[in-house]
């Protein structure tokens, strides 16, 4: 157990989109969970000396280093958040839990099964606590559902859809990125959306997708880089039907092509006595549907804004929406909360290695024209 009195250190590493949320939720967190440790924002960690001084300074970060590798040897840091790109995450995680660092990594756990492998392995020997960042698990909506489906509100689950739909590269002439390679990337949209989506159905059903079929496409295979025209090498969409051990038949689709749709994570599940209907653009709305011979059975809307909804009793007065930024907020706090307590965290790095299974099987099965496809989970 550590010292919930002591200070603790932290580092993220990363400071472009992920770096400055994480950053948020570092600066924000002993504000709104005062119970749990407070930290020192001390380092922020990136490779253009100038680019990141000037985060550092917007961000509230007292220090800033060019090399993560210079914080494994550091007393002042005992938190090391990830927030690189994908190809990073295990080389930087990996090296972190072998220096004492506890570890926070953002999702995906890592580019490939044989890297989460791996970092779960090390986090099992390691006495430093971990998490993988699904900051979603801290919608207070999505965290309602759970429990929702955990004490049988829609009976026994039968079928799911999720869809997480963006539009940034509908344009043809969007430049590449790193998320468009996948040597840096790993995979596109199901990498960057589809773990997201697959965790959720695992989160949500309690139990893990043991079979998979699926489809990847790409399509706009080449944009403007940096050097002139590239190769896209990832996928622009995907769909898939997953299966899981008690008969839950979910259908997935995910796409970074969808024109019109801005962050759009979809979430139906369908039981025998009920459903639970989620979208992200409207996260503090659930929408619950519960038959039986009553005639007030039927549709209603939840507004996961009271304070006996999971997380929200941190925050404002009843009926005061929450954002998106306040779920990294919630998970730093949720996080300061194990290493002070050595209670359980959620997720795991055998969360994000069960995802990953499931991502890969995907791939697989569309290299096979779409077979079904055993995940290992």
């Amino acid at each position: 157990m550590t010292d919930s009195t002591r200070t603790l250190g932290v580092a993220v590493v990363g400071y472009s989109f992920m770096g400055r949320a994480h950053s948020n939720a570092w600066r924000n967190v002993g504000a709104f969970y005062p119970g749990v440790p407070q930290v020192r924002m001390q380092t922020l960690v990136g490779r253009d000396e100038t680019k990141v001084g000037q985060a550092a300074a917007e961000l509230g970060w007292a220090g800033t280093a060019t090399d993560w590798r210079s914080l494994l040897d550091r007393d002042d840091i005992d938190i090391i958040d990830v927030c690189t790109p994908g190809h990073l995450h295990a080389e930087v995680a990996l090296a972190a839990l072998k220096a004492g660092k506890h570890v926070l990594v953002e999702k995906p756990l890592a580019n490939s099964v044989a890297e989460c492998e791996e970092l779960v392995a090390a986090a099992a020997a390691s006495s430093s606590r971990s998490l993988l960042g699904f900051n979603y698990r801290r919608v207070p909506a999505l965290a309602l559902a759970r429990e929702l489906v955990r004490d049988g509100r829609i009976g026994t689950v039968q079928e799911a859809r999720i869809s997480y739909l963006q539009d940034w590269l509908s344009d043809p002439q969007a430049p590449m990125t790193w998320r468009l390679r996948k040597e840096t990337a790993g995979s596109g949209v199901l990498g960057d959306l589809g773990s997201h989506a697959v965790d959720q159905l695992h989160y949500l059903l309690g139990e893990h997708v043991t079979q998979a079929s699926g489809t990847l496409r790409t399509f706009v295979p080449q944009r403007p880089g940096p050097d002139g025209t590239e190769a896209v090498t990832v996928d622009d969409a995907a769909w898939a039907t997953l299966h899981t051990a008690s008969g839950v038949v979910a259908s997935l689709e995910v796409s970074r092509v969808a024109t019109g749709r801005k962050n759009a994570l979809a979430i139906e599940l369908y039981g025998t006595t009920g459903s639970l209907r989620f979208d992200l653009e409207r996260l503090n709305e659930l929408v619950l549907t519960e038959v039986g011979g009553a005639r007030t059975a039927g549709a209603s809307t939840i507004l996961v804004t009271e304070p006996e909804h999971p997380y929200v009793e941190a925050w404002w007065p009843a009926g005061h929406v929450l954002g998106w930024d306040h779920t990294f907020t919630s998970q730093a706090a949720d996080f300061l909360r194990a290493i002070a307590t050595d209670d359980p965290v959620h997720a795991t790095f055998e969360d994000g290695l069960a995802a990953q299974r499931v991502l890969a099987a995907i791939e697989a099965s569309h290299a096979r024209g779409g077979t079904l496809t055993d995940t290992g989970n």
